[in-house]
């Protein structure tokens, strides 16, 4: 990244603090002067639709200018009253009012006061007439078939430019081909008519655009007689005429656009071809139109000139014509007279001199009068200068060069004014000036002074006239201050002395911080169809901060602050992105930092990444049975160095357009020699890698063939599939279609008994699979499998041992014992089977379990059996998720890869009392302002026979600190309700209900209220008066006519009862879609929504009683299932009953209070 500042540097020059004048550049309004033509019309042309014509001049002067006019070279008085004069200057307009063609002329412009005359330039004023053609009678035109015709149009004069057209009587164009054409004057031309060109319409029509203005010629009839004897013809020119034989001349002015035509009439109709003699035709420039009649050169130069030759040919004979081209010009200044003031006594010279084609004349004016007849004493003249000596004031005047030829005249005006006058600066005094530190500034002191005068500037605090590299002092009196440090702020002078007086001004300059700018990250690498992202970070000095503006380009082009077309720039601020780059996004970015005092630039490479382009030229060399060298170009790597290789390879052997990886090599090497197999043709193409990704493969070698060989490898991951008893069948992965080698592919399987003194058995198949019947169940065999084909055998195989098909499991495991670990988990020991017995490979056991009854109620179950398996020989087993205080029966089998084994005899055993679930709902359906009455739900699992409830309450207002919790014992398991007295009044209270079994107490259901004040009352059902009103009203102020809410209204007014369900699908909550799964009955209308407390306590208290998740990972895994306790810490799953997850919670709420 670079940083570039323009208006700054150093400029290393010697300066002079005392400059001298010759001449000033303009002299001020207030020191008397000659008068200067400032503005003034060119060609005027009047067209009708305009409401005035203005003809201006204007000039300064001092004293003020008088104008006056000629037309024509005569005295142009304003007697017309039409005509309008401007005041204090030459213009008047004249108004589009009746006749006004006498006012059509060449006007010149005078402007003069005591010391000189100023003379304009010609202004030509056209007044156009309206172009009409004449009334005619145009006979019809009779011609044979094949005959050459010339229809003429002769277009009116008018104001160009004029475009001509030839149609019909319904305005629709006559097609112009090879054979039909229209000239430049106009005139339709047919080589040999057909009989098609018969028409009674055909109208040539001339368009003044300038004008708006169409006009017609009457239409012309032409007739073709057919003919059936058309006599064929050599081509004859009808363009150029016959008239102008051979050769003709044609002048252009430089930079005009030349047209050559030709035309030839003949039978066939001839072609036109255009040369120029002696040269080539200019390339670039010429153009050939109208099915090459037309030759046109633009912008033509003196290069241009010389002959041209057209030659119309057809097969029985050609023509030419020679255009000598001539190349001329109007006149235009080489050396145009400058101004000048001077001094009494000084001398000067007016140069005037003008190229043209012809040369021009070169005349000289003084005053607007030729100079032979108002002389100057003591000028000089000669054609192309005036001089002149001791100048004294009365020698102040103008002087014209007027340079003419054939195509125009050019004027120029050259005042001389004699001036004595003492230093006039026109710089306002105390100028304020700023500058950063650095940078390059001008201090201005613009002055005008006769006769010459010195300028010198000062610093205040220094009082000498400021020297050294660093300033410069110009011609104008301006100051050049290179490099600005701190320490050249302050006030300067400006003195101007001459002969006639001295003047001076002050200029004050302070200096600024530089702007600094900087543009991250730097030099940033950036893949395709990623997002640039780039930050300008500048600083620059307090006072300038309202006037920094930003600005982004690329490549020297500014970017847009709205971005481009398609989105992708977005500049924000200081910071641009484009997304999706391509690598048309590379290049040279540029943030430009503008104050009102500096412009500096940060510059920083963005470098676009892409994938490379796909290797080129492969080539095939080295040709051997098994390798092959390829050899390939490189591809543009678009910025990031290859990394590797890729080649692949396509084969005969695999369906068409498959290519596999063959080979990778490093991104530095362009060949490589490849590994072959035999017996495939081959063809290869490769792929590049970069740090972006990949490219495209590339063209397609040409193709290789390898010779066929034996195999190189045998068969691989030989197998036994499932198989019944005393069978084997015997599996294997076949050679690839490239492993192969050759044709006759086969597959010789040798096998014998493990460790047995037999001959090997041998069979040879096609495909991979073999079908062998063994004696004995389970047995173990050597097994080879060796590849063949037409050349040969592949290489000695290597044995594998396989046992033949397995049976079932002809005996049963005797169950030892089952130890109780808790009132959900017990521990099974078995006796294993002997090996002899397993006729297979022992995988592991199965135990099968059911519940019988519940000892709870002595209530028998349906036989639901539950699966669980352990892996493996052993001879125990932990069983898990039962329920407690139930009776249970198990068995358990042997399996193995073929299946399972006959079960054992059934054993019966029990588990104990457990701890029961928590209750399944707790309501508070009354509260007083002590008291308040509870009512349970008793637990979905009692798990034992239930012995009580402990009833806990405590006090948990909207403060931090919670009360003490109190707790109750009821020992009547019968009596699911409970009145707690002497609470508090108006206080929120925690209530915690467990039920309790001889073996403990589970976990608490909770539910939260809230006891009344002195003379209140809250109920169950004493709330429904003031709900129903409350609802009644809410329903009048929402909306009257919702019919479903004036029902339920009606229904509340009349103290009706509507179950849970009713209320639920009228009004759905999602905070109570989890009590869905119950239904409490029906309940009054009085019931009111739950308070923000209780749906807190409801949330904070729903646990679901889980059950396992998986049984056979709780029966698989041997360790870290159970802790030295017994207690289970594992997942298990199976065939078993669907446990109950209950969600219970309070479906009863605390009511709001009311007075």
């Amino acid at each position: 990244m670079g940083v570039l500042s323009s208006g700054r540097g150093s400029i290393t020059a010697l300066v002079f603090f005392l400059v001298k004048f010759s001449t000033a550049t303009e002299i001020p309004l207030s020191v008397q002067q000659v008068p200067t033509i400032t503005k003034q019309s060119k060609l005027q042309v009047a067209f009708p639709f305009d409401e005035y014509f203005q003809i201006e001049c204007e000039a300064k002067g001092n004293p003020a200018p008088i104008f006056t006019w000629t037309k024509d070279d005569k005295p142009f008085d304003f007697s017309d009253s039409r005509i309008i004069v401007s005041n204090n200057s030459g213009t008047f307009k004249i108004p589009n009012e009746g006749h006004i063609s006498h006012f059509q002329g060449k006007y010149r412009c005078f402007a003069s006061n005591k010391l000189g005359v100023a003379m304009s330039e010609e202004i030509e004023f056209i007044v156009p007439s309206v172009p009409k053609f004449p009334k005619e009678k145009i006979d019809p035109l009779e011609v044979e078939e094949g005959d050459p015709v010339v229809l003429p149009c002769k277009p009116p004069t008018g104001l160009p430019p004029l475009h001509i057209y030839w149609m019909n009587i319904d305005l629709e164009h006559i097609e112009q081909d090879e054979r039909v054409y229209m000239s430049q004057e106009g005139d339709l031309y047919f080589a040999n008519v057909e009989e098609r060109d018969s028409r009674s319409d055909y109208c040539c029509f001339a368009a003044f655009p300038k004008l708006r203005t169409i006009v017609q010629k009457m239409p012309m009839k032409l007739t073709v007689n057919s003919s059936n004897s058309i006599k064929q013809r050599k081509a004859r020119l009808l363009l150029p005429p016959a008239e102008k034989g051979p050769e003709s001349s044609v002048t252009i002015l430089k930079g005009d656009t030349l047209l050559l035509e030709c035309f030839a009439e003949g039978l066939p109709t001839p072609q036109v071809d255009w040369e120029k003699v002696g040269g080539d035709l200019p390339k670039g420039r010429e153009t050939k139109e109208n099915y090459g009649k037309t030759l046109k050169i633009e912008k033509v130069t003196y290069r241009d000139k010389g002959i041209y030759r057209c030659t119309a040919t057809n097969f029985l004979g050609q023509t030419s014509h020679n255009f000598h081209v001539i190349i001329e010009e109007p006149p235009r200044w080489t050396k145009k007279p400058q101004s000048g003031v001077y001094s009494t006594g000084g001398s000067g010279i007016l140069l005037c001199e003008a190229e043209g084609d012809p040369a021009p004349t070169i005349k000289w004016r003084v005053n607007g009068s030729p100079i032979e007849k108002n002389p100057f004493a003591g000028d000089v003249l000669s054609p192309r200068e005036i001089s002149f000596t001791n100048l004294q004031p009365n020698h102040s005047a103008v002087y014209q060069c007027e340079a003419s030829n054939a195509h125009g005249t050019i004027l120029a005006n050259a005042n001389v004014d004699v001036v004595d006058v003492p230093p006039l600066i026109q710089t306002e005094d105390g100028r304020s000036y700023a500058v950063v530190v650095g940078a390059s500034t001008f201090l201005h002191c613009k002055f005008f002074a006769s006769p010459d005068a010195d300028v010198s500037w000062e610093k205040a605090e220094e009082m000498n006239p400021l020297e050294g590299r660093r300033f410069q002092v110009h011609k104008d009196g301006t100051l050049q201050l290179d490099g600005a440090t701190e320490e050249d702020a302050g006030q300067y002078s400006c003195w101007v002395v001459n002969a006639k007086g001295r003047a001076v001004v002050t200029a004050s300059l302070d200096v600024r911080n530089a702007t600094k700018v900087r543009i991250s990250p730097a030099s940033p690498r950036v893949p395709t169809s990623r997002t640039l992202e780039l930050h300008c970070e500048s600083q620059c000095d307090a006072h300038l901060k309202q006037s920094l503006r930003l600005s982004w380009s690329k490549d020297g082009e500014a970017f847009e602050m709205n971005g481009t077309e398609d989105g992708r720039v977005t500049i924000d601020g200081a910071s641009l992105t484009i997304s999706a780059v391509t690598l048309e996004d590379q290049g040279i970015y540029a943030c430009s930092a503008q104050t009102e005092l500096d412009n500096v630039t940060a510059v920083t490479q963005v470098t676009i990444l892409d994938v490379p382009d796909p290797p080129e030229h492969l080539s095939l060399s080295e040709r051997q049975n098994r390798s092959v060298r390829l050899t390939w170009e490189a591809g543009d790597d678009h910025n990031s160095d290859i990394s590797e290789y890729i080649v692949e390879f396509e084969g005969n052997k695999e369906e068409p357009g498959r290519w596999e990886e063959l080979r990778r090599v490093q991104g530095e090497e362009t060949t490589v020699v490849l590994p072959l197999a035999p017996y495939v043709t081959y063809q290869f193409r490769v792929i590049a890698v970069n740090e972006v990704g990949r490219s495209q493969p590339s063209r397609p070698s040409d193709r290789h063939e390898t010779p066929p060989a034996a195999p190189d490898k045998n068969p691989q991951s030989i197998r036994v599939q499932a198989s019944q008893p005393k069978e084997m069948i015997i599996k294997w992965e076949p050679l690839k279609s490239m492993e192969q080698n050759g044709p006759g592919l086969e597959y010789r399987v040798t096998w014998k008994p493990q460790g047995a003194s037999v001959e090997w058995e041998e069979e040879t198949v096609t495909n991979h699979t073999l079908r062998v019947m063994t004696p004995t169940v389970y047995a173990p065999y050597e097994v080879q499998v060796q590849a063949t084909n037409s050349l040969g055998a592949g290489p000695e195989p290597q044995s594998v041992v396989l046992y033949s098909g397995e049976d079932y499991p002809d005996t049963a495991p005797v169950i030892q014992g089952v130890d109780v670990i808790n009132s959900t988990v017990v521990k099974v020991t078995w006796s294993t089977i002997p090996k002899d017995r397993v006729h297979g490979h022992l995988k592991g056991y199965q135990i099968n379990w059911w519940k019988t009854k519940s000892l709870l109620d002595g209530r028998t179950h349906p036989r639901e059996v539950n699966i669980l398996r352990f892996s493996g020989q052993r001879n125990y087993g932990m069983v898990p998720s039962l329920d407690a205080f139930s009776e249970f029966r198990l068995t358990i089998l042997a399996y193995n890869s073929k299946g399972a084994g006959p079960e054992s005899e059934p054993y019966t055993f029990q588990t104990p009392e457990g701890v029961p679930e928590q209750p399944t709902f707790l309501k508070v359906v009354k509260v007083d302002k002590d008291a308040a009455t509870l009512s349970w739900g008793l637990p979905k699992k009692l798990n034992g026979n239930l012995t009580g409830y402990i009833l806990q309450y405590q006090i948990i207002n909207d403060t931090d600190e919670i009360g003490e919790l109190n707790d109750i014992n009821i020992t009547t398991p019968s009596k699911p309700s409970w009145r707690l007295s002497n609470l508090s009044a108006t206080t929120r209270y925690k209530f915690y209900v467990r039920a309790c079994t001889a073996k403990g107490c589970g976990k608490p259901i909770t539910e939260e209220s809230t006891t009344t004040g002195d003379g209140e009352y809250a109920g169950l059902y004493d709330d429904i008066a003031t709900q129903g009103w409350f609802i009644g009203l809410m329903c009048a102020i929402a909306l009257l006519t919702l019919t479903l809410l004036t029902v339920c209204f009606v229904k509340r007014n009349r103290g009706g009862k509507y179950s849970v369900k009713e209320k639920e699908d009228l009004h759905p909550d999602p905070e109570g879609q989890s009590g869905k799964d119950e239904t409490f009955g029906d309940y009054s209308d009085s019931d009111e929504k739950p308070l923000k407390g209780s749906l807190r306590s409801l949330t904070r208290d729903i646990q679901a009683t889980a059950s396992a998740d998986s049984l056979v990972e709780y029966g698989e895994g041997e360790q870290g299932l159970f802790g030295e306790d017994g207690s289970f810490i594992g997942a298990y799953a199976g065939s078993k009953e669907k446990a109950s997850v209950d969600s219970t919670t309070s479906c009863s709420a605390a009511f709001p209070l009311r007075a």
